[in-house]
């Protein structure tokens, strides 16, 4: 019991984080004008892709954790399930490859930047990745291409699907099958062609960075050197801290997609559940992850999130106004016309003085 109890509560624990974690971000990026720029759109679309695995997927893993993986909504639940999760992470893996692109954009040609990455073609790239990852799980799972006889997983095997009776009894234990060669394609297609190609792209990034900094401080007098640096450094730390996001995501989901593609390989039906559950609670574990890296990692988010979180922002200036009385004229004011009042006052103060000074009082 003690065991139990202890398992829940880390599950709802990690359920609770991701959750709060990724709404922060969502939160962050739309009241703080320091974060409205296009990069921050795929930033978004992460969140809200780690957001959606916390609010639809996670709940019914640590479910499955709890029950020792017995599933008891039948077989048409289970693809969902099963389906959603594959979406969700096939999502975070292209949306991250586009972060990769877009900074290589940003940093080899800044001043074409913002002519070749527009919100138009930044929404057009993030609806094509969603648009992908519903064909590579949904379409993919439901078609059957995951199985070994090419039929739909949990389903039409014994009557699966007439009735719910059947469906629940079919279904033992909920998890994406692995038996034949699909697994070869989808690891590779999903997984490591992708981070092949981040990585490629981060390198270049990392080596166009450092020669444009050496470049801007070879030809800028020692005077009028930190404006230009300090562009070029902002845009060197943003790089930096994708690439530390991306670290985490391989560390969290490398384990996994090598335990896939091995028990796939080897055909394997039913895998260890001990090593299932580690290194499947460890890739959800970037979900938590990325919502950490960004404020501790990224000055902007770092004040947008103390905004946030001690209701500093102007949201929180301009939302409930406290009436208070005006020394002019007794009329109400609220907080912000006070703060107005205030520095009127400051300013007709500072042109009095200097008036008297030069003995032109009126």
């Amino acid at each position: 019991m003690i065991s139990q109890v202890l398992r829940w509560l880390v599950l709802v624990s990690f359920i609770l984080l991701t959750i709060s974690g990724n709404v922060l971000v969502c939160l962050a990026v739309a009241f703080s004008k320091r974060l409205h720029r296009v990069t921050n759109c795929f930033v978004v679309s992460l969140a809200v892709t780690d957001l959606l695995l916390g609010i639809l997927v996670l709940p019914l893993s640590a479910t499955l954790e709890l029950r020792d993986n017995h599933w008891p909504l039948g077989g048409a639940l289970c693809n969902i399930y099963v389906s959603l999760d594959v979406m969700l992470c096939t999502a975070s893996i292209l949306t991250l490859v586009a972060i990769s692109v877009d900074r290589y954009l940003a940093i080899s040609s800044p001043l074409r930047y913002p002519c070749r990455m527009t919100a138009a073609r930044a929404a057009l790239a993030i609806a094509a990745i969603w648009a992908m990852s519903l064909v590579v799980s949904f379409l993919a799972i439901h078609l059957g291409w995951n199985t070994a006889d090419f039929s739909v997983q949990h389903l039409g095997r014994g009557g699966g699907e007439e009735g719910g009776g059947g469906g629940q009894e079919e279904v033992a234990a909920c998890r994406f099958e692995w038996n034949n060669n699909y697994v070869i394609l989808d690891a590779f297609g999903t997984f490591y062609l992708p981070l092949l190609l981040m990585c490629g792209v981060y390198l270049c990034i990392f080596r166009v960075a450092r020669e444009q900094v050496r470049r801007i401080r070879a030809s800028t007098p020692s005077f009028a050197r930190k404006p230009p640096v300090t562009v070029a450094t902002r845009e060197h730390k943003a790089t930096a801290t994708l690439a530390v996001v991306l670290g985490a995501f391989v560390i969290c989901w490398f384990p996994y997609f090598t335990f896939y593609l091995v028990m796939g390989l080897r055909g394997e039906r039913n895998p260890p559940a001990m090593a299932h559950s580690v290194v499947l609670w460890l890739a959800y574990f970037n979900s938590v992850l990325n919502p950490i890296l960004y404020p501790s990692l990224n000055r902007d988010f770092r004040k947008a999130y103390g905004e946030l979180l001690r209701c500093r922002g102007p949201r929180c200036r301009h939302g409930p106004s406290i009436l208070r009385l005006s020394p002019q004229n007794g009329a109400a004011v609220s907080g912000g016309e006070r703060n107005e009042l205030s520095k009127d006052n400051q300013a007709q103060g500072r042109d009095l003085m200097l008036q008297e000074n030069n003995n032109n009082t009126t």
